[in-house]
């Protein structure tokens, strides 16, 4: 019975035993708060424990697990970085693929025939190697790599998709790409070089709405408290990026003289930015990814397939969708559908306090 009256007395005591480990690797009481949620304590469930909120709670289990060695160093007591090191780096890092993939459609510019195909493909590579070391740092910098073969597909659909399906609803193609926008398989760089260019804004942006939310976790008092505050900052983000890839598609359209393709590049671009904001903070959004491309990929093999005898109802339904909004409507409404499906997971995800624990700290 007294171990019964010790229990009732101090409700916190058997939470402590279950999230021990928690508590004790925890740098502040907001992570364990963040690891709290994580394992489905909500305000309702604190107020059981006699707090108003889990962060009071977590405060209190921060409090009473005792641990070896000196309290870890604050951050305003850590030695300052040195100035322009790491922030220089970052940047660089930043406007890499830009920069590559602008060397690489001037490449393509002023080479013809062979040496066209020599630079198509060194600048495919170039543009590979810097993209993939950019996102081996700063906010969008994750170890998880399932996205990669998907959106690799979607940025070749942007590259020579609609050429493709042009074709295909004509009979082609007749011949296959020579990286001009003018041959048998036309080449849409503009769409391309625009996504790349655009990389340096979503890091803007993803770092704005990052900090933004640790600010929030850390003045906020509950979980909806917090989750209302961090919306807003989410949907900013993504408002920014969006206007920074359009304005990006009417600069380089015009620079190139070429269509800028908007609807298609504008969709693509969301859905790959909030992918990759739902790989670092909460987990992979592979299936999206996998259902965007499977749907470019089926409208293809459905035209090629409608060829066929007696199988011409296959290709019925992207050749309506191609008359009436033209070739770019296959990689919008697939992209579209798959971007506002991402969107209302991540204003559901990522505003979170789980998904800002102190300890993923952005380089």
């Amino acid at each position: 019975m007294s171990g019964i009256g010790r229990s009732a007395a101090d409700p916190v005591k058997g939470l402590l035993h279950r999230h021990r480990d928690l508590c004790e690797r925890a740098v502040d009481p907001l992570e364990i708060a963040a690891g709290l949620e994580a394992h489905g304590v909500t305000d309702r469930t604190a107020a059981r424990f006699r707090h108003r909120d889990v962060f009071s709670l977590a405060e209190e289990m921060y409090a009473r697990v005792p641990r070896d060695g000196d309290t870890p160093a604050r951050t305003e007591d850590a030695p300052a970085p040195r100035p322009g090191g790491p922030r220089a780096a970052g940047f660089v890092l930043a406007v890499l693929p830009g920069v590559v993939c602008a060397a690489a459609v001037a490449g393509l510019r002023l080479s013809d025939g062979r040496p066209r195909l020599i630079a198509a493909a060194v600048g495919v590579l170039a543009v590979a190697l810097a993209l993939g070391a950019a996102l081996r740092r700063g906010p969008l910098s994750s170890a998880t790599r399932g996205t990669s073969a998907w959106t690799c597909w979607l940025v070749g659909y942007a590259l020579l998709g609609d050429g493709l399906l042009r074709n295909a609803v004509t009979g082609g193609p007749d011949g296959l790409p020579d990286g001009s926008a003018a041959g048998p398989w036309p080449v849409t760089v503009v769409p391309v070089l625009a996504l790349a260019l655009s990389y340096a804004p979503a890091v803007g942006c993803a770092h704005l709405f990052v900090a933004g939310a640790r600010r929030k976790l850390a003045s906020s008092r509950g979980l909806a408290d917090f989750s209302a505050s961090v919306r807003p900052l989410l949907l900013a983000a993504f408002a920014l990026y969006t206007g920074a890839l359009a304005a990006l598609l009417a600069l380089t359209g015009a620079a190139l003289g070429e269509p800028a393709a908007p609807p298609q590049a504008l969709t693509l671009g969301a859905l790959l930015l909030l992918a990759r904001l739902l790989t670092v903070h909460a987990h992979a959004a592979t299936l999206v990814l996998t259902a965007t491309a499977a749907a470019e990929a089926a409208a293809l093999a459905t035209l090629f397939a409608g060829r066929l005898p007696g199988f011409g109802f296959l290709s019925a339904p992207v050749e309506a969708l191609v008359a009436a909004c033209g070739v770019a409507g296959v990689p919008t409404a697939a992209c579209g559908i798959g971007a506002l499906t991402l969107l209302v997971h991540a204003s559901r995800r990522l505003t979170r306090a789980s998904a800002h624990a102190p300890t993923e700290r952005t380089p």
